[in-house]
């Protein structure tokens, strides 16, 4: 369930909140030749930003994947009607950065030991999960995990489930890129979400 915004406080943000620059669109020919890694961390609209800095990542795509139901509306799966999760699909040039690399950044963006969902949003749609397009990958999250529970930063067991990627189905139009149009609405959002909170405990202040 999302934070909830006051009514008198999200029609203010609705009229002055204004669209940062959009993200370059990688062309048909990149896409086609390109990776893909599939990242469920809670609010899709929180995924996207951190992978969109990363220089080799072409695109990313907000969505539904792990569910039965073709086609999900996005009404149905926040419901937790559908059986899919919130999830990021990412395109990159692995000339340009590894699959290692995402997951590091993975790991940085979300809570590894809830598995009931992601900060202020509670339930299975919106729980990790990283998804695998081949068995290499499956050996790097492996090794990733165990990178990571060797860091000693947390006091419970990581609980990100590890799942072949299946179909994923992209959200409606208004889900994508929705901190570059609406910025205001989006950091009022995230703040309140203790995402930011619990990861500067975790990994300290942001660089």
């Amino acid at each position: 369930m999302r934070f909830i915004i006051p009514f008198f406080l999200f029609f203010t943000m609705s009229c002055t909140s204004q669209p940062e620059n959009p993200k370059t669109q990688p062309t048909a020919q990149e896409l086609s030749g390109s990776s893909k890694a599939l990242f469920a961390g809670g609010c899709f609209w929180c995924m996207e930003p951190p992978f969109d800095k990363l220089e080799g990542v072409l695109s990313t795509t907000s969505g539904f994947a792990g569910g039965t139901e073709k086609n999900p509306a996005y009404k149905d799966v926040a419901r937790g009607k559908t059986g899919h999760v919130e999830a990021v699909l990412i395109h990159f040039d692995e000339k340009k950065i590894s699959y290692s690399k995402l997951l590091e950044t993975y790991w940085r963006q979300i809570n590894p030991t809830d598995k009931s969902g992601q900060f202020v949003d509670r339930g299975p749609q919106y729980r990790p999960v990283v998804f695998f397009y081949n068995e290499e990958q499956k050996k790097q999250i492996e090794k990733s995990k165990a990178d990571l529970e060797k860091l000693g930063k947390f006091k419970k067991p990581i609980t990100v489930e590890f799942l072949p990627a299946t179909s994923f189905y992209p959200a409606e139009d208004y889900h994508q890129d929705y901190y570059q149009k609406n910025p205001i609405r989006y950091k009022y959002y995230r703040n309140g979400s203790g995402r930011d909170q619990y990861l500067e405990k975790i990994w300290g202040p942001k660089k």
